[in-house]
C-alpha cells in the first residue's frame, strides 16, 4: 500500500525532491521509483526471513535458528538521495519486524516527510515509524545512547560514520555504515572506449557528482586515453547545466554553496601541483548554485582531487601501462565502496574485478544500486549492507532453539 501510495504521488514528490535538493526533475522521478520498488521489494521480503532446521546429535533434541527483530532502530539519512536513501532503511526495518526513529536530512526535508505520509495514510501504526529533524550531533548523541534503540543505520560521511559507530559501541549496539566513496574506472586498451567514456561521463555528471558511488577517478590505458579523453570531454561539453525543474536541463545545481566553494579548493590545489583542466572548472555566472562539468588531466597522485572523495562535477584522467600497478593505484586509498571495469575481454574484467577493493564492482555498466542486490562498503567505506536479502537480515538477530 505505501509503494503505491508513492507511486500515485511520483509527480509530486519529485518535485518537492528537485526544488530541495536540485537534482533534475526526470533523476528525481526515477528516484521516487526507486523508492516505491525498495518499498514494495522489502515488503515481498519479509515473506522470506527464514531461519534453519539443524539435525540433532540424537533423535530426541530439535535444533532451530530462527531470525528475529534486533529492536528499535535509529537512522540517519543524507541529502543527496532523500528519496530512495530513506527508503531503504524504512521499508527493511519494518519488513523485520523493527519500530524505527529516522532523522532525515535538515537540508531535504520536505522529501522524507512525503515518504512518511506515504507510510502513515497506508496503515503503519502510531508509533511504529517515527520522523525527527534539528541538530544532528544533539540527536545523534540522544538516539544512540538511549537504551531503547539496538540497532543504528547511517549514510553520509566517512568522519560521521566514524563518530557513530564509536557512540554505538558503548552500547554494543550494531550498526550500518553506508559511508563515502572515490570509485575508480579503469579503462583497459580493448574497452569500447566510446561507449566507456559516454557511460562513465553520464554516471559522473548525474546529480551533479553528487553520489557516493560515482565513477570519479579514472585510469584510462595510455593507448586510448587521446579518445576516451575527446569521447568524454564532449560529454561534457554537451551537459547542459540548469534548473532541475527545466526539462532541457540534464545537470542540476549543486545542493548548496559550500559544494560549489568545495570544488573550487579542489581544482585550485590540483591546479597549483601540475593539472590541466582541458573543460570548464568555474562557477556558472547565474543565481544558484551551478558549477560547470569539468575534465583534469596530468593530475598528480597527491592532489585533494585524487586522494579525498570530490562529491561533485570534477572528473580527473590519468594514464596506466600495466595492469599490477593501475589496480595498486586504485587500491590506494582507505574507500572501498564502488569500481568499475570496462574490458572486451572476460578474463582481464573479471581479473580486475576480483583485484579490486570494493565492495560493488561494474562491469561495462554503471548497473550497482539494484533493489534486490546487496549495497555496501569494504575499508572505510563502510559496515555492512542495505539491499537484497542482507538489507533485511541487518534488522534481525538470529536465536538457536534446542527442544528436548
Amino acid at each position: 500500500m505505501a509503494a503505491a501510495l508513492i507511486r500515485e504521488r511520483r509527480d509530486r514528490i519529485a518535485k518537492v525532491l528537485t526544488l530541495e535538493q536540485g537534482k533534475i526533475l526526470a533523476e528525481a522521478k526515477g528516484e521516487v521509483d526507486a523508492a516505491a520498488d525498495i518499498v514494495e521489494w522489502s515488503a515481498e521480503e519479509a515473506r522470506r526471513i527464514y531461519g534453519r532446521v539443524i539435525p540433532g546429535r540424537t533423535e530426541e533434541i530439535t535444533q532451530l535458528m530462527v531470525q528475529e527483530p534486533v529492536g528499535p532502530v535509529a537512522a540517519f539519512t543524507p541529502w543527496n538521495f532523500p528519496a530512495s536513501t530513506p527508503a531503504r532503511k524504512i521499508s527493511a526495518a519494518l519488513a523485520a519486524g523493527c519500530s524505527i526513529v529516522i532523522k532525515a536530512s535538515e537540508e531535504t526535508p520536505g522529501t522524507c516527510i512525503e515518504l512518511i505520509h506515504a507510510f502513515v495514510d497506508a496503515g503503519v501504526p502510531p508509533g511504529v515509524l517515527n520522523l525527527v529533524f534539528g541538530s544532528p550531533a544533539a540527536i545523534s548523541q540522544k538516539l544512540i545512547a538511549s537504551p531503547v534503540i539496538r540497532k543504528i543505520s547511517f549514510t553520509g560521511s566517512i568522519e560521521v560514520g566514524k563518530v557513530l559507530t564509536k557512540l554505538a559501541a558503548n552500547g554494543l549496539k550494531r550498526v550500518t555504515m553506508e559511508l563515502g566513496g572515490h570509485g575508480a574506472a579503469v579503462v583497459f586498451a580493448d574497452a569500447d572506449v566510446k561507449m566507456a567514456a559516454c557511460t562513465l561521463a553520464l554516471g559522473r555528471f548525474r546529480n551533479a557528482g553528487q553520489v557516493c558511488i560515482a565513477p570519479s577517478r579514472f585510469f584510462v590505458h595510455e593507448s586510448v586515453i587521446e579518445a576516451f579523453t575527446d569521447e568524454f570531454v564532449k560529454v561534457a561539453r554537451e551537459t547542459v547545466v540548469g534548473d532541475g525543474l527545466d526539462v532541457a536541463s540534464t545537470m542540476g545545481p549543486m545542493a548548496s554553496l559550500r559544494r560549489v566553494e568545495a570544488m573550487d579548493a579542489i581544482l585550485l590545489d590540483a591546479q597549483q601541483k601540475g593539472a590541466n583542466v582541458i573543460c570548464g572548472g568555474k562557477r556558472m555566472q547565474r543565481a544558484g548554485h551551478y558549477y560547470e562539468p569539468t575534465v583534469v588531466v596530468n593530475v598528480p597522485p597527491d592532489t585533494i582531487l585524487m586522494q579525498d572523495e570530490t562529491f561533485g562535477p570534477i572528473a580527473p584522467i590519468v594514464s596506466f601501462n600495466d595492469f599490477d600497478d593501475v589496480i595498486e593505484r586504485a587500491n590506494a586509498l582507505p574507500y572501498g565502496l564502488s569500481a568499475y571495469v570496462f574490458s572486451s575481454r572476460i578474463d582481464t574484467a573479471m581479473r580486475a574485478a576480483r583485484a579490486l577493493e570494493a565492495g560493488l564492482v561494474a562491469v561495462n555498466s554503471l548497473s550497482l544500486a539494484l533493489t534486490e542486490t546487496p549495497f555496501g562498503g569494504v575499508k572505510e567505506s563502510g559496515l555492512g549492507h542495505e539491499g537484497g536479502i542482507e538489507g533485511v537480515e541487518a534488522y534481525t538477530v538470529k536465536k538457536f532453539i534446542s527442544l528436548l
